[in-house]
């Protein structure tokens, strides 16, 4: 049985966190007033009598230029990280022949690029190329080879 060693981060770790973490919600805080300053929501005023207990609470909130502002960067925000996310599955081959120190990491790399510029098909030859184990496929290939020189049949 192996043993777990858990290692607690110490307290300047916690307080570059709590910073880093203070820092990202006044820039959230900044960009979201920021963009409350260059729009305005702009919507026709409906009668009390629309509804049938008055006026709802979250339409002063809805009216808001700063809460749509943080509406916006949030979205901004994940359509960043999804794009993100896609480039990185895209990638995927290029870290796997770059993790295993293949002699094929910059084949891989041009096929992957290739496949994101002009067809689909380059790229799913990168992932084979980057996952295939060719030590495996070299030594088969030179048994086939072998068995038809001497010629065994199997």
């Amino acid at each position: 049985m192996q043993q777990v060693t858990v290692v607690k981060p110490t307290k300047g770790q916690l307080f570059m966190k709590f910073i880093k973490g203070l820092i990202t919600l006044g820039g959230v805080i900044l960009i979201s007033k920021g963009f409350s300053l260059l729009a305005a929501v702009h919507g026709k005023e409906i009668p009390e009598s629309y509804f049938s207990g008055g006026y709802p609470s979250i339409l002063a909130l809805l009216d808001s230029e700063f809460f749509m502002g943080i509406i916006f960067v949030i979205t901004l925000a994940i359509v960043v990280y999804v794009l993100y996310l896609f480039w990185q599955l895209h990638e995927v081959a290029v870290h796997k022949a770059e993790a295993m120190s293949s002699a094929h990491t910059q084949i891989v790399f041009a096929l992957s690029l290739c496949g994101l510029f002009i067809d689909k098909t380059w790229w799913v030859l990168a992932i084979i190329i980057a996952f295939a184990r060719w030590d495996l496929v070299s030594n088969r290939i030179s048994k086939i080879i072998n068995d038809g020189i001497k010629g065994n049949q199997s």
